[in-house]
């Protein structure tokens, strides 16, 4: 799995063979994954496509939240414009960890026509000096987008002059998004970067692979540290939430690499274990660690969901060989939570749902309507891999339901919604615009300010699910005076017309 020695990471259609196009039955997709070993959707596309995901804007998600850093977007003005957005909710989330915590700060280089043709390298060299200068921070983190790929400017050989230079870290992360149509790529760039700047020794100013590792090897095995992956989807809530479950089994955890500092970062090698969130966001990180530093990891479901929360509390017990411990916890839990789940039943059994955002996610928080009793009636997942086998496992009668992979295409998930008629919708926080013109009661799959994981993230979604299906008449009135742009021809269409299946 070795990729360190190249720029970049390697797309995920290559890397994971992933699925970006499919429109079938849950059997379908599952059958499907299985038969072949690289999957024998991955060459599936489409002769129309709305609305494509950018793995440059996803990097960010992760970038931005990094503490004592500034982010050095190397592009046009409008590439990353996104991050203006973030501003408020980063710097709240940095301070809870650190109150003397900046806020976001992030450059441009702004690129123009001009630097098209004679290149950006110059704009690149003063906006590294300006922010080492000017902000003095631990790290610069350069990201990469399309346009000085296209041009040819040699962003490493700049930043490995401009490193004798600046005090600060200085970082690339090599995330243009016309090399992939998969923006979970996003994910391994950003993890690339990381792993090439951030993992070392705390002690030395070398990295770790450039040093004797048997030592520690010896001394972490045997502790009781455990790294967590988190998520930018997930709230401090949520983090609150599965360490008091892993300290409850007497572990120490620390959390990665959201809201991280880079000094963090040196410690990610004193662990016994690295504990995914999801697979789709942590392979290549845990993948790399435990080749290259015989660093077992766990990535198999995702904490949200009652069943998914159990089997992910006894995969990590197993490694300190906790199992005892973990069952009595699990009990307890499991106990408290059925009895506070009954009065949100009465309401909810019987509704139908229908799930929109990433695989892993969905798939996890159709597992919690299920517990109340709700019907399961369609997802549309971002891609498709591996990654979502094991989720399936805690869902019940799930062979006929639709399932479809698609990177936003709005258009294809408006006929569905049309065809399939749900009392819900569940999506992705971001394409809620959307969603909220059917009219619908709307819960986003997630929030930077919710709880989602464990047990009590149960409850909270059961709750909030109570509240929004009482009361949704703020969506209705969209859905009446701001009515959905797609033709009465479109909905009469199959809604999987433009997917092309490469024979």
């Amino acid at each position: 799995m070795n990729f360190l020695d190249a720029k970049s990471a390697p797309p995920r259609e290559d890397r994971l063979h992933a699925s970006i196009a499919f429109g079938g039955k849950c059997a379908q997709v599952r059958t499907c994954e299985r038969a072949l070993a690289n999957g024998c959707t991955n060459l599936s596309a489409r002769s129309f496509s709305m609305a494509q995901g950018c793995q440059f804007t996803l990097s960010l998600a992760i970038l931005n939240t990094l503490r004592n850093a500034v982010v050095i977007m190397h592009g046009p003005i409008g590439c990353g414009i996104c991050s203006t957005g973030n501003i408020g909710t980063n710097k709240s989330f940095k301070q809870i960890r650190d109150p003397s915590a900046e806020g976001l700060i992030w450059l441009s280089t702004n690129l123009d026509e001009s630097d098209v043709i004679n290149g950006g390298e110059k704009k690149l060299q003063e906006a590294v000096i300006f922010a080492d200068r000017e902000f003095r921070p631990d790290t610069i983190i350069v990201c990469n987008s399309c346009v000085p790929a296209l041009i040819g400017d040699d962003i490493d050989s700049i930043i490995q002059e401009l490193q004798q230079e600046c005090a600060a870290i200085i970082m690339p992360v090599h995330c243009e998004g016309f090399k992939t149509k998969l923006m979970a790529t996003a994910y391994d760039a950003v993890y690339h970067g990381i792993l090439k700047k951030y993992i070392r020794r705390p002690d030395l100013k070398i990295p770790i692979w450039e040093s004797d590792v048997d030592k520690f090897r010896e001394t972490y095995k045997r502790s009781r540290n455990v790294n967590i992956l988190n998520v930018g989807s997930m709230s401090r809530a949520d983090e609150v939430e599965l360490c008091r479950l892993l300290e409850a089994l007497g572990l120490n955890v620390t959390f990665i690499p959201c809201y991280a500092e880079p000094e963090d970062f040196q410690y990610a090698l004193e662990t016994s274990l690295n504990v995914s969130i999801c697979g789709t966001h942590d392979d290549y990180f845990v993948g790399h660690l435990e080749e290259k530093y015989n660093i077992p990891f766990v990535v198999d479901t995702i904490p949200i969901g009652r069943k998914n929360t159990d089997r992910w509390i006894r995969k990590i017990a197993a490694h300190f060989d906790l199992q005892t411990q973990a069952d009595r916890l699990i009990e307890a839990e499991n106990v408290v939570l059925s009895e506070a789940l009954e009065p949100f039943r009465k309401v909810l059994s019987g509704k139908r749902a229908y799930l929109a955002g990433g695989e892993v996610r969905i798939l996890a928080t159709a597992e919690i309507l299920q517990d109340l009793g709700m019907e399961v009636v369609g997802f549309k997942a971002h891609h498709y891999d591996k990654f979502a086998e094991p989720i399936f496992d805690a869902l019940e009668n799930i062979d006929e339901v639709q399932f479809s992979v698609a990177t936003n295409q709005p258009f294809e998930m408006s006929n569905i919604i049309n065809r399939l008629k749900p009392d819900l919708l569940i999506t992705h926080t971001g394409g809620n615009n959307i969603a909220a013109r059917h009219g619908l009661p709307l819960l986003p799959l997630f929030g930077p300010t919710y709880n989602y994981c464990g047990y009590s993230g149960v409850f909270e979604v059961a709750r909030r699910l109570n509240k929004i299906m009482r009361n949704f008449e703020f969506n209705r009135q969209i859905s009446l005076n701001s009515p959905l742009p797609f033709k009465k021809e479109w909905y009469e269409k199959d809604p999987f017309a433009y997917i092309k299946y490469d024979k």
